[in-house]
């Protein structure tokens, strides 16, 4: 029985301890309040702002960054744009150059051409020039062989002349 008054003695708070608990709450309650609850509240107040600032701070960079993201794209585009203009033009002059250096090879060929037909028809032009004086001469070579062999005598002479005289008359 004995365990059980101190038991309950300890279980069961009398009137003052608890008149007296009550009073130190409140007197603790009343200075905190008045020293430690206003800094401790400026001070949970003024990180809410900088928290608040900080994420106000980090959705401008993000907008920025979007919008910088933005830019880098269409400068990206502009610049494939110009890259593909530029392949373009440098195929079109690359074609230009090859024609025009065609057209150019083309021309000198036909010159060469036209060079080498034009000295092929002057030396052919000389050699039958030349042939035909190599023809006459040996013509008239074999043709006073043959007269000084047959008009050795007279009689071959006038029969001659007269042969001659009769195709002169009938051309």
């Amino acid at each position: 029985m004995n365990t059980l008054i101190i038991l309950n003695a300890l279980t069961t708070p009398s009137v003052g301890l608890i008149f007296w608990t009550s009073i130190v709450f409140i007197l603790l309650l009343v200075i905190l309040t008045k020293f430690a609850w206003k800094p401790i509240l400026s001070a949970i107040k003024s990180r809410e702002q900088k928290i608040e600032s900080a994420l106000q701070e980090a959705e401008k960079a993000k907008q920025e960054m979007q919008k910088l993201k933005a830019d880098n794209e269409k400068l990206l585009q502009q610049a494939r744009l110009e890259y593909d203009n530029i392949v373009k033009e440098a195929r079109e002059v690359k074609e230009k150059i090859i024609s025009q250096a065609k057209a150019d090879a083309q021309k000198e060929a036909q010159k060469i051409l036209q060079s080498a037909q034009d000295s092929i028809n002057a030396q052919k032009a000389a050699a039958i020039a030349e042939l035909k004086q190599q023809v006459a001469t040996l013509s008239i070579e074999i043709a006073t062989k043959i007269l000084k062999k047959e008009l050795s005598n007279a009689d071959a002479q006038k029969q001659l002349a007269k042969q001659m005289l009769e195709e002169v008359s009938l051309n």
